[in-house]
């Protein structure tokens, strides 16, 4: 026990993520909201002495690059939806908003993807960056509807785990956009464009926001 133990304790160190035998990422999420919780007190005390635009940056220097990390891999745990209330929180502090204030206008006028819609940003760009590990659907089918010949094809796999994963999810977030924006996976920078603007056009607060939305399979 005590080699396993200190096995994932270098693990973890490595590559900075917390993780533990459940895959919870329960403590990982603890961590992130201290470093998190510091920032947005720190934000708070520049607000008297910068402009909107600086705080800004300032988000993104020391809130948004701490949360957005390893974001693949957590992003979809329950315990999530705390550093979501504290990115609110950040940008209520930047807006200069009410606690009870809505934040998806703020989230649209800064021009910042919610969490969850960050989520799904990093999942689409993951596999559009490792697309050269899957296969679409139309290398293994002979026939393609227009629909469905630009999306990914699952892997063989009934274990729960690998479904909660980062390839199973990324291919069923990947194949639920719409398809004039699956058809760009092979033009990276432009696809990465279009991902952003989409996202924040609709600034999804929630996977169920996401696959609640039905696209147009023309577009």
């Amino acid at each position: 026990m005590m080699m396993i133990g200190l096995l994932t304790l270098h693990i973890l160190s490595f590559w900075g993520l917390i993780i533990d035998n459940t895959l919870s990422w329960n403590g990982h999420v603890d961590w992130l909201m201290s470093r998190l919780g510091s920032a947005c007190y720190a934000i708070r005390a520049l607000k008297s002495c910068m402009s909107q635009g600086t705080l800004r940056m300032i988000y993104f220097s020391y809130f948004h690059s701490v949360m957005t990390y390893g974001l693949v891999f957590w992003g979809n745990s329950p315990y999530s939806i705390h550093i979501f209330s504290l990115q609110k929180r950040a940008i209520r502090i930047i807006m200069n908003s009410g606690n009870r204030d809505s934040c998806r206008e703020l989230f649209t006028e800064l021009e910042i993807l919610p969490l969850q819609s960050q989520y799904i940003f990093s999942l689409a760009m993951f596999m559009v960056n490792n697309k050269d590990q899957f296969k679409f659907n139309s290398e293994l089918y002979n026939r393609n509807t227009r629909y469905n010949n630009k999306k990914f094809h699952y892997p063989t796999c009934k274990l729960t785990v690998f479904q909660k994963g980062v390839y199973y999810h990324g291919i069923t977030v990947f194949n639920w956009l719409p398809p004039n924006i699956r058809n760009l996976a092979q033009d990276v920078k432009h696809f990465k464009i279009v991902l952003r603007r989409f996202l924040l056009m609709n600034s999804f607060y929630s996977l169920e926001d996401y696959f609640d939305c039905k696209f147009d399979p023309n577009n």
